[in-house]
């Protein structure tokens, strides 16, 4: 839960966005080129890009055993709009109140829920909607207030229509199902789902230090102090995530937000899936700069995949860009496949040996994959100044904190979805003969509101 610090409120009362300061800056006397050679750029989703169907330009007689997602980046630090971020006389609005069609005046569907009866009923009228902070290919995402309890909540709103249409079912089956089985420091945590005859909600913390992307564009890149906090609560979370049997497959600086305290927590599970030590997944799935090698050439895939993206992701965070980048989409997976890793003279040594040993294009001897499993990473000596048990408390403070001017404050979100109207648009009934979503209601137990990791402010 991202609790807010009230103070902050300026004498003007709004929120702005964090202005860079070199403090957090590592800036090497050639620093890489700032653009790419192909702009495509997509915040779609406030827990990042929500999976656009697509197919695979490599040729393969691999049959999936998922639909093909590949989400298109091919950008270096492109960041958001500029910005003038509004707080206060936030126009009070439920959901239920905007005009549209038949879904937002809905309540849950009879029968639709079998455990109904079982948990606590929570659905569309609970909830007070304040402002749109994220947009997706399958719906939006709304900053919204509990009735109840004034708690401050993001609700990802999906069109089942749209689902079924993309053969998308099972995997916003599995993001709900995955969400409801971790709890972790470093992963924003489900609260609530439930559904009506036209959409899926779930509802998620509401964490508004931004993007990790969002804050990486406005520094230029990171420190090596700083980046190695943010790397090792992403290698925590992942490790959570392993030993669970889940593989996340979609990490990148998008699906990772900031809290008011500066922590990373792991978001977007839409292309997650659960696995077996002794199996492997042939989807072709991910977004292009961050698929390992051996998702792109279709020979199967385990949890290895996901440090290769923590690979990626650290180089960018170090560097400012990933290492393979450039030109259209099969361009990219090919130099993935076969060019060499270039590292920046002005990274440290040990820097070089874990990025080597993440970015190995062999899983079978890529870092975290050997008999140690997440502690070889752990245990390397980049890491070295990382006291792990103190990090899974959250005593590690990192030296950057969002500006966040309280619980409310939408400062750190694009104002091209701040702006938008409080309106959905109308959703036709999905074409299936069978209830696709049974059992999607889900209320986190009241135990777990009762662990804070911040107090409050």
């Amino acid at each position: 839960m991202v609790f807010s610090q009230l103070t902050a409120l300026m004498e003007d009362k709004t929120c702005k966005p964090f202005a860079p300061s070199k403090n957090y800056l590592h800036l090497p006397l050639n620093p890489p080129d700032a653009t790419s050679d192909s702009f495509e750029l997509d915040f779609s989703d406030t827990f990042g890009p929500l999976p656009t169907h697509g197919t695979s330009e490599i040729s393969t007689e691999t049959i999936y055993d998922d639909p093909v997602v590949i989400c298109n980046r091919s950008h270096s630090l492109v960041g958001p709009t500029p910005r003038v971020s509004h707080l206060l006389n936030l126009k009070k609005l439920t959901i239920c109140e905007t005009e549209e069609l038949e879904d937002f005046n809905d309540v849950a569907v009879e029968g639709v829920e079998e455990s109904c009866e079982k948990v606590q009923s929570v659905g569309l009228e609970d909830f007070e909607v304040m402002k749109v902070v994220g947009q997706g290919a399958f719906g939006k995402v709304y900053q919204v207030r509990k009735k109840d309890n004034l708690e401050i909540y993001a609700m990802k709103v999906v069109r089942k229509d749209k689902i079924v249409e993309k053969n998308h079912a099972e995997y916003m089956k599995a993001e709900r199902d995955i969400l409801t089985k971790v709890d972790h420091p470093f992963i924003v945590q489900l609260r609530y789902s439930f559904q009506t005859k036209y959409r899926l909600y779930l509802v998620l913390d509401f964490v508004n230090g931004g993007h990790l992307f969002f804050q990486l564009y406005h520094h230029g890149l990171f420190r090596e102090d700083l980046a190695r906090i943010y790397a090792a609560e992403i290698v925590s979370a992942v490790s959570h995530l392993h030993a669970n049997g889940i593989m996340h497959r979609d990490l990148k600086p998008e699906n990772i937000l900031l809290d008011v305290d500066g922590h990373a927590l792991l978001t977007d599970f839409g292309l997650a899936k659960e696995f077996d030590e002794n199996a492997r997944s042939n989807s072709l799935c991910g977004t292009v700069e961050y698929m390992s090698p051996e998702i792109i050439l279709g020979k199967g895939h385990d949890k290895a995949a996901d440090w290769w993206s923590v690979g990626i992701l650290l180089f960018e965070m170090l560097t400012g860009r990933p290492p393979f980048h450039g030109g259209n989409r099969e361009k990219i997976q090919k130099k993935i496949v076969k060019d060499k890793l270039k590292l920046p003279a002005f990274l440290t040594s040990e820097a070089h040996c874990l990025l080597k040993g993440l970015l190995q294009k062999d899983p079978n001897k890529r870092l975290g994959n050997g008999s140690m499993g997440s502690d070889e990473i752990k245990h390397h000596k980049w890491f070295k100044p990382i006291n792990w048990k103190r990090l899974d408390a959250r005593e590690i403070q990192p030296t950057f904190r969002p500006e966040v001017a309280g619980n409310q404050c939408i400062a750190n979100f694009d104002k091209r979805w701040t702006d938008m109207p409080l309106l959905d648009s109308p959703a036709s009934s999905p074409n299936a003969s069978a209830n696709l979503f049974q059992g999607f209601t889900y209320v986190k137990p009241a135990a777990s509101f009762l662990r804070r990791n911040s107090p409050v402010c």
